[in-house]
């Protein structure tokens, strides 16, 4: 055994520090040992640097007698750099009113992790696979916790699974009973729920068409993705589709005001948030009602006789998630809390819609710009024998190779969401070499061409795991992706087999910064009904 002194390049090598190294240790037993000293996320990064030259071997390391440096992936450690920003404000004005744009602008500047502070909240923002696969992860570096510069800062709740943190007993409760309410299993057993829910609207879509109407689509598509989300998570039918006028529930439209308010709050600063007037007030007041009108939902939920059923058969034959929840129970025979019911019921509706409905919009918007898609995505129904009276199942909506790299292209390039955070537990460097203090909060984002074909090139094949995770990934993935993707091909998949969509003007498509979702807010579309269909190829 043998003392031998390690330091950061990038720092001062009178900052080393000693290492015993243990006889018979490896170059790998050597990286791991230096990685929990140094706090080094990924010690397969590392390598070791003296006298202008690289030590490949423990024993050349122990012959060397000057301190030993310690590089992270080829790079010196350093802190993350970012723009300079102005008083009080900070990188507001370099960061909004376009963070997609400018995200990407910084990102080419500074590196792939980058350092921005808006209204005294520091964030660190990456475009790096590498980052992203050790933020996602629960470990001794991180873990999901929302403090005061997280983005869901303002609608933090630990009873509830997304906007909760992660080392609480309210989470592995919650983790546990909520999964199988979403997982394949029951989610092919409201598969027709989604397809009686689209069909449900095509007599709005029909009129609209009949009157020769344009439409703005993210209003329509908030409408059918809450309609089926209403369904599912709480019985419910909010009589979206009664007619073409028919009003967006109180309920629907409370969840979104409450993001759109919480991302005004959480980007002004902490202070901002506890005024007692303007925007801080108006979040408080509108989460107060939306938990009573949930509430009185969740009270007249139907039932469907699952009481005390094992949480894996409750889930495939219960009405809906609040069925599910109040009657369901584990291995043990205790049931859900009842004090936590409601905020997860919350989050299972409000997540649902919202997401999904930014995505079909987008969806839209990509069958209208990109030539070809809409044609294509017909063909294939097309081709795989779809029609009027066809009756979904999973297998046939997974089966539909083009539609399944529609999806992923349109996530890719326009996901409704861009900000899975993640906390530092300690002072870690990252892959790159990059330095973050403990408290740290992490956000990810991805960059340009609509391309549907490249999932098929063995480049995008062989792609880094995390450098395409538009549900997130680790312990903290989205535990509704199941439902969420096959509730968007069989949603976009019948309005395209019914109707051609064309675009409505020719403006520039405006998103809102300030909401939680990245959503198109004047796109507009005449939804034309088909009269004839092309053939089937053969």
């Amino acid at each position: 055994m043998r003392s031998t002194q390690f330091y950061l390049v990038g720092e001062e090598p009178a900052s080393s520090r000693p290492l015993l190294i243990q006889d018979g240790w490896t170059t790998r037993d050597l990286k791991k040992a230096v990685g929990v000293e140094f706090h080094i996320a990924q010690p397969v990064g590392i390598s070791f640097h003296a006298l202008d030259k690289e030590y490949a071997s423990t024993s050349a390391i122990l012959e060397c007698d000057a301190p030993i440096g310690i590089r992270i992936d080829g790079q010196p450690v350093k802190k993350p750099q970012g723009p300079q920003g102005l008083p009080l404000v900070g990188n507001f004005y370099e960061i909004f009113l376009d963070h997609l744009g400018n995200h990407y602008r910084l990102f080419r500047k500074y590196g792939s992790v980058i350092k921005t502070t808006n209204m005294g909240k520091t964030i660190y923002l990456t475009d790096s696979p590498d980052v992203t696969q050790v933020a996602m992860m629960e470990s001794g570096y991180f873990t999901k916790m929302i403090n005061a510069s997280h983005p869901l800062w303002g609608v933090k709740d630990n009873t509830a699974i997304f906007v909760g943190d992660t080392e609480t007993e309210n989470w592995r409760i919650a983790h546990k009973f909520l999964p199988p309410a979403m997982g394949p299993k029951a989610v092919k057993h409201y598969t027709p729920l989604m397809q009686e829910c689209v069909r449900g609207s095509f007599k709005v879509f029909d009129e609209l068409d009949s009157r020769g109407e344009s439409w703005n689509v993210y209003q329509f598509m908030v409408k059918l993705a809450s309609q089926t989300i209403g369904k599912f998570a709480l019985g419910t039918d909010f009589n979206h589709f009664a007619s073409v006028d028919a009003p967006i529930h109180d309920l629907v439209t409370n969840i979104v005001t409450m993001l759109g308010l919480n991302k005004k709050v959480t980007s002004r600063g902490e202070w901002y948030r506890h005024l007692p007037f303007g925007d801080a007030a108006r979040l408080r007041q509108v989460q107060t009602i939306t938990y009573h009108q949930l509430q009185h939902f969740v009270d007249v939920a139907p039932e469907a006789g699952v009481e005390g059923l094992g949480l894996n058969d409750a889930a495939i034959k219960a009405v809906c998630v609040a069925d599910y929840l109040k009657n369901a129970v584990d291995e043990t025979g205790q049931r859900f809390p009842a004090s936590l019911a409601l905020s997860n019921i919350l989050i299972v509706t409000g997540a649902g819609y919202t997401t999904t409905s930014a995505l079909l919009s987008w969806l839209i918007y990509c069958i209208t710009t990109y030539p070809g898609v809409q044609e294509r995505l017909l063909q294939e129904l097309i081709d795989f024998g779809f029609g009027p009276e066809t009756d979904w199942v999973p297998e046939l909506a997974h089966s539909l190779p083009y539609l399944d790299k529609f999806v992923k292209e349109t996530q890719r390039l326009h996901n409704a969401s861009f900000q899975p955070g993640r906390t530092t537990k300690t002072d870690v460097i990252l892959p790159g070499g990059y330095q973050l203090p403990a408290d740290s909060v992490v956000i990810w984002r991805d960059p340009m061409l609509f391309n549907p074909d490249r999932w098929d090139t063995e480049e995008v094949k062989n792609r880094h795991r995390c450098a395409y995770i538009p549900f997130a990934t680790g312990p903290r993935g989205c535990i509704g992706f199941n439902f969420a993707l096959l509730e968007v091909k069989i949603l976009i998949s019948e309005l395209i087999y019914r109707y051609e969509f064309v675009r409505e003007g020719l403006e520039a498509i405006e998103y809102d910064p300030e909401f939680q979702l990245i959503r198109p807010l004047n796109l507009y579309v005449v939804a034309k009904r088909r009269t004839e269909w092309p053939k089937k190829k053969v």
